[in-house]
């Protein structure tokens, strides 16, 4: 017995050791460039910047920058700030304040004037327990812009999209979150679930009405959870829907290591046939611009593992029709009684090849924290 308690003992501080030494080796692998980002506002825009249309709000290591006319503007301090989002109708932004153990929904002004908090998940004053801390994440209003909804976590309860309380995440898994309320009264979000292999995966949902209580409890019966629009093998998140409400942008992994730009019709309730518009960079975020005029996403680039702003002009994925083809012209000369020459054909003119703009170089964004457009 007392050599297997030795035994024991060495083995927890082989353990012990292996660990600390384990993080420290990673700790001095890490990447020189993540050291190296810079704030949005260092430096000024190069003379032809590609400019965007309106105002984009992006999270960088706690801060809140705008981008407008091809300048950042930083809006808040490093204090925890992520998930902008735009309610267009009150001129003012949502946005998400991380602390270390809960996190609340602000309302913030266009430049970053911090107004009324609409959450209150701290502890009660004197107290430290963590079971009284919550978290809340992506804030949205509903198209009446008075419903507000969010992502909702409190300790050892669930994990879920709350206005009331409309969906019953699966624990352990990164929850119901990304909630989009939709004119029909519904909700489209990702859930996060296993698939049979036991992978984690997501899917973007559509709920029809909230989770109905009975008992005390929340039940998810009968549909209340409402359907899947794409399927675990697709491992699809982070959904945004058109302007004109026509399409749905969001990324996809197809279980692998990567993450696809994907766009499918959107009827409001259902969706169409998937197609692929970027394959070669880790997409992140997809916003569509008001106009319509393209997708605005987070991405690395070849040589940066940190997350930069890219945009993909529409006619990326919405060509425009080809011009039609010219009609020849008669032959010049009198009449003709033979046989005329069969007209040359003339070549279809191909479609010039669009590429996704690099906006930023060394900015870092953060990847998890979608981007919020104003017109």
């Amino acid at each position: 017995m007392i050599a297997r308690f030795f035994l024991g003992l060495g083995l927890f501080a082989l353990m012990l050791v292996s660990s600390v030494t384990t993080y420290m080796y990673l700790g001095g692998r890490q990447s020189k460039v993540a050291i190296t980002s810079q704030k949005p506002t260092v430096g000024s825009p190069r003379p032809n910047a590609f400019s965007l249309p309106g105002t984009l709000y992006l999270s960088q290591s706690g801060a809140l920058y705008s981008y407008s006319i091809g300048r950042f503007h930083q809006l808040t301090p490093e204090e925890g700030w992520t998930q902008p989002y735009w309610n267009a109708d009150g001129q003012n932004l949502l946005a998400v304040r991380r602390n270390p153990f809960y996190s609340d929904v602000f309302i913030l002004g266009r430049f970053g004037q911090v107004g009324p908090q609409l959450t209150s998940n701290g502890p009660p004053r004197g107290s430290n327990d963590t079971v009284f801390m919550h978290w809340s994440f992506y804030p949205r209003l509903g198209p009446d812009n008075n419903t507000f909804w969010m992502s909702y976590d409190e300790p050892k309860v669930g994990y879920d999209v709350r206005g009331k309380l409309w969906t019953n995440a699966i624990d352990y898994t990164g929850g119901d979150i990304q909630p989009i309320p939709l004119r029909s009264g519904g909700l489209l979000y990702t859930k996060y679930s296993r698939d049979p292999n036991g992978n984690l995966v997501g899917q973007l949902w559509i709920a029809t009405r909230p989770s109905r209580p009975a008992n005390g409890e929340t039940l998810t019966t009968d549909g209340a959870e409402g359907q899947p629009l794409t399927s675990t093998d697709e491992d699809c998140a982070q959904p945004s829907i058109s302007p004109d409400g026509s399409q749905i942008a969001m990324i996809c992994t197809y279980q692998k290591q990567v993450s696809y730009l994907v766009l499918a019709p959107w009827s409001g309730s259902t969706m169409g046939p998937r197609r692929a518009v970027i394959t070669d960079q880790l997409v992140a975020q997809p916003t569509w611009a008001p106009d319509g005029s393209g997708i605005a996403y987070l991405a690395p680039t070849a040589t940066n593992d940190q997350f930069q702003l890219w945009f993909l002009p529409k006619n990326a994925y919405a060509p425009p029709p080809p011009s039609p083809t010219p009609i020849p012209s008669a032959t010049p000369g009198g009449p003709y009684t033979g046989t005329l020459p069969s007209p040359t054909p003339v070549p279809p003119t191909p479609a010039p090849v669009i590429k996704p703009i690099q906006i930023t170089t060394n900015s870092g964004f953060d990847a998890t924290s979608p981007i919020a457009w104003a017109p």
